[in-house]
């Protein structure tokens, strides 16, 4: 299993669907504070439908609490200053993938802390600022599962 990380989300719409998105490929999901908004919020209801019954989430007051109860094999930053694509790693069983903030993405100490090696992107259009949360996390969550020859799925 993998472990998605939403590090200071803002949106609840975004948060649900990737609660989906987890319950529906076997990564485990993690949220560090503060969170922009209430885990009973009825946007992120919406857009998790009923699967927040079977994806346990993990909140976390801060990043080492993080780190301290996933002990993630390796922790894998995205961010658009990323060096590498995130087709260029071969994922492994208790790495992390660790996404920011919607409206500002990984801070400076975050990205510093992750490493440059480690910091991953998606390739865009040059003229493009970024993607949703949500979708981002789909095309990476995806290919290490396919990377992972879909373990766990039918």
């Amino acid at each position: 299993m993998l472990h998605v990380v939403l590090y200071q989300p803002e949106i609840p719409p975004n948060t649900g669907n990737i609660i989906r998105l987890c319950a529906n490929t076997g990564f485990a999901l993690h949220l560090v504070r503060p969170l922009g908004f209430e885990m009973d919020d009825k946007r992120l209801r919406r857009a998790g439908l009923d699967y927040r019954e079977w994806q346990a989430v993990s909140i976390h007051d801060h990043w080492q609490g993080f780190i301290d109860a996933a002990q993630p094999g390796r922790v894998f930053g995205l961010s658009t200053r990323g060096r590498r694509r995130h087709t260029e790693v071969g994922y492994r069983p208790g790495d992390a993938l660790v996404f920011g903030p919607e409206t500002r993405g990984l801070p400076d100490g975050m990205r510093a802390l992750i490493g440059a090696e480690n910091l991953l992107r998606l390739p865009m259009q040059p003229e493009s600022r970024s993607l949703n949360l949500s979708n981002a996390a789909a095309v990476v969550v995806y290919e290490a599962w396919r990377q992972l020859d879909f373990a766990g799925g039918a």
